[in-house]
């Protein structure tokens, strides 16, 4: 059958146009948008895509509600009150360009480098995120930013161990017999994973969740593994230790296409489950039972995600968890293996969409974004280089994700450092600028989608014309490089033509126009006889790459920066997962989305509120030495005892005090991949007697 006959024909008087999902989610979903008279009636899933399917999560089913809320940006507006207030007057885009222009002219004069950009994910696209801006801070010569705040200690122990954000093609879970959903709620963070999950469980497989929360998922499962925070590593070296013990093993894969094997297997032996029960707080015959399933269960696979990795030994976690499918040859079948990123197996021209050529042989300072709130409270000196002067966001609300965000704020709130804010809404960070410009949303703009839950690549039309005065990224970036005096031809480039450039070469454009999204041939079983994409060609347990840098070059357990236990003063353990009907800060702001979620939570254990006199509904100080936030509190099973759970990501100015969660996290890096740790954090919690009351939306 062809694509578009699985695709209902469009009502009379309507369009229907293709597009995808531009959010943080590995599913990248692709989209059907249907218009009428230039209005976007309804955003549908595309039954056309295969790992679409037809279905979206609540959030996006929602888009059309996202893309007209009445508190929708509609033109751009310069600060009039104090730094913070949220004060602002409209004023005309000629204006406000120019003004941000000769400031950027003036700073740059003095150094470059003063100035920052700051972006994640706030759309996933090529073009509208590190596209036209990437090549107007390149030109610039600003200095670079280290993208690290999701998912960098994960993706770099994965190129360490398998060369790349590389894994089994996600269709084939269906096909598993036994699956671990490792780190992942996948119900509310992967919710076509979970479908693929549901069918393999349907057809006889056993589903094991291992997660220091008891999610949603953990609940469907067959198992759940509520291991303590930042204790992955250990888990994982004591099931090499009894895959080994009972030779569960598959010693022709081992021969052939591994490396450091030996090695491996002395540090796996000193992992007894006995010793990893300390560490993990589970039972020693709960890990023996996980691993003979593990060792004697083909095809087996691991459905790995981010949250375990936002630890100290984060990516010495995912390091050796991705060792486990070599050991028992399970990447021989095309339903065993491991995905944690699929993104590295797709490939675009990415030289030729973000130019950094134009940096013309300067070499920038790089400054981590997870650092934020340190770095713009540092003066100049030649260790750091320049004071930073001005950043410019897009695609990101750091006051709000950025940990430590009591720095952040005061970061932001500097009267002389210039901060301009492309935005939809006035996020906590949007408060904060000295510009602040409309952006389109993804039913207003082309752009172009990797995935990293799958191996497609998705184009997205725009499906009505820029709400308001609103404008693309790629736009702004364009006029403010004519006005720099950047007379470079890439500066013109459309968005259409970004698209093509960065897809030249890979995929058929014509194809991507006709079907919206177009598929890459990747063998089934991509590692079924080796070829890894590490220097050597196998997956390496031993990697010669970190052991040159002064690393170990064998994966381990390292003990948590804040480690449980560690502190009478603050005695429990908080992580901070995403509440299920938000995406880290976006959606925050929708009504009906915000209904459901009510208000701030903090999930804690009877055992741990009953020592504190505390009861579901109480309001509550949770604090360190790093800041204090309120919330309520909600006694529940889904904490496990000494581990509280803050779910985010809610907007500041949402909340009970005016702060949230990462009031409490620590700027505090991660051993690979320079990540933040935002699940390795100690606290107390206090009920507190008078209730307050949360603040109206902005």
């Amino acid at each position: 059958m062809h694509p578009d006959a699985r695709i209902p024909p469009a009502a009379a008087g309507t369009a229907q146009v293709l597009g995808a999902c531009p959010h943080d989610c590995p599913d990248t979903c692709a989209l059907i948008t249907t218009v009428r008279d230039g209005v976007a009636l309804k955003v549908q899933g595309n039954p056309a895509h295969r790992p679409t399917d037809g279905v979206l999560c609540t959030k996006v089913s929602r888009y059309t509600e996202r893309t007209y809320h009445p508190e929708r940006l509609m033109h751009p507006m310069r600060r009039v009150g104090p730094k913070g207030s949220g004060r602002f007057e409209p004023v005309g885009w000629d204006q406000a360009l120019d003004d941000i222009a000769h400031r950027l002219k003036a700073i740059a004069a003095r150094d470059p480098q003063a100035v920052l950009p700051y972006s994640y994910a706030g759309t996933m696209g090529l073009v509208q995120g590190e596209g036209m801006a990437a090549r107007f801070f390149h030109r610039l010569g600003a200095s670079l930013l280290d993208r690290t705040i999701c998912a960098a200690a994960g993706a770099e122990g994965l190129t360490q161990t398998l060369g790349g954000k590389v894994g089994m093609k996600v269709e084939f879970f269906a096909e598993s017999k036994l699956i671990l959903i490792w780190g992942s709620n996948s119900i509310a963070s992967n919710l076509h994973f979970w479908r693929l999950a549901q069918q393999a469980k349907r057809d006889g497989a056993r589903l094991v969740c291992i997660d220091p929360r008891r999610t949603e998922t953990a609940e469907k499962c067959h198992e759940h593994v509520q291991l303590r925070p930042g204790t992955d590593a250990a888990l994982a070296l004591a099931l090499m230790h009894e895959l080994i013990v009972n030779d569960w093993l598959d010693h022709d894969y081992l021969a052939r296409h591994t490396l450091g094997w030996e090695a491996l297997r002395e540090r796996a032996l000193r992992w007894a489950p006995e010793r990893a029960a300390q560490v993990c707080g589970v039972p020693a015959a709960q890990i023996r039972a996980l691993a003979r399933a593990w060792g004697t269960t083909r095809p087996a696979a691991i459905r790995l995600n981010y949250g375990m990795q936002r630890v100290r030994g984060g990516g010495n976690a995912a390091r050796a968890i991705a060792c486990l499918p070599a050991l028992t040859g399970a990447w021989r079948h095309r339903a065993g293996g491991l995905l944690l990123s699929s993104s590295g197996m797709v490939r675009f021209n990415r030289a030729a969409l973000q130019r950094a050529d134009l940096l013309a042989g300067r070499q920038p300072r790089t400054i981590n974004m997870s650092t934020i709130g340190d770095d713009l409270l540092r003066p100049s000196s030649p260790a750091f280089g320049p004071r930073v002067e001005a950043v410019i966001v897009y695609n990101s609300n750091p006051v709000a994700v950025a940990p430590e965000s009591g720095k952040v704020v005061r970061g932001f709130a500097r009267e002389d450092l210039f901060t301009v804010v492309l935005e939809h809404f006035r996020t906590d960070t949007a408060d904060y600028a000295d510009y602040l410009l409309p952006a389109t949303t993804q039913l207003e703009h082309w752009d172009l989608h990797l995935s990293y839950g799958h191996t497609d690549v998705l184009l997205n039309r725009p499906a009505i014309a820029p709400v308001g005065q609103s404008r693309t990224n790629t736009e702004v970036f364009r006029q403010l490089a004519r006005r720099m005096g950047f007379t470079e031809d890439c500066f013109a480039d459309s968005d259409e033509d970004l698209c093509r450039l960065a897809v030249d070469g890979h995929f058929d454009f014509e194809l991507l126009l006709a079907q919206g999204f177009a598929t890459q041939a990747i063998p089934d079983a991509p590692f079924a006889e080796g070829g890894f994409p590490t220097p050597s060609g196998r997956c390496e347990f031993f990697s010669e790459r970190l052991a040159r840098a002064g690393l170990d070059g064998l994966p381990d357990h390292l003990p948590n920066h804040e480690t449980a236990g560690s502190s009478t003063r603050y005695p429990l353990a908080m992580i901070s997962p995403p509440a299920r009907n938000f995406l880290n800060s976006t959606f925050v702001n929708l009504q009906s989305l915000r209904d459901i979620e009510r208000e701030p939570l903090l999930e804690i254990h009877a055992q741990d509120a009953a020592a504190r006199g505390i009861a579901t509904g109480d309001v509550v100080r949770v604090f360190n030495d790093r800041g204090e936030y309120r919330c309520k509190a909600e006694v529940s099973t889904r904490a496990r005892p000494g581990v509280v759970n803050g779910l985010g990501i809610w907007w500041r100015k949402l909340g009970l005090q005016g702060t949230n969660v990462n009031e409490l996290t620590s700027q505090k890096l991660t051993d690979l991949g320079r990540g933040p740790v935002f699940y390795d954090c100690l606290v107390e919690v206090q009920a507190v007697a008078a209730p307050a009351t949360a603040p109206a939306a902005a």
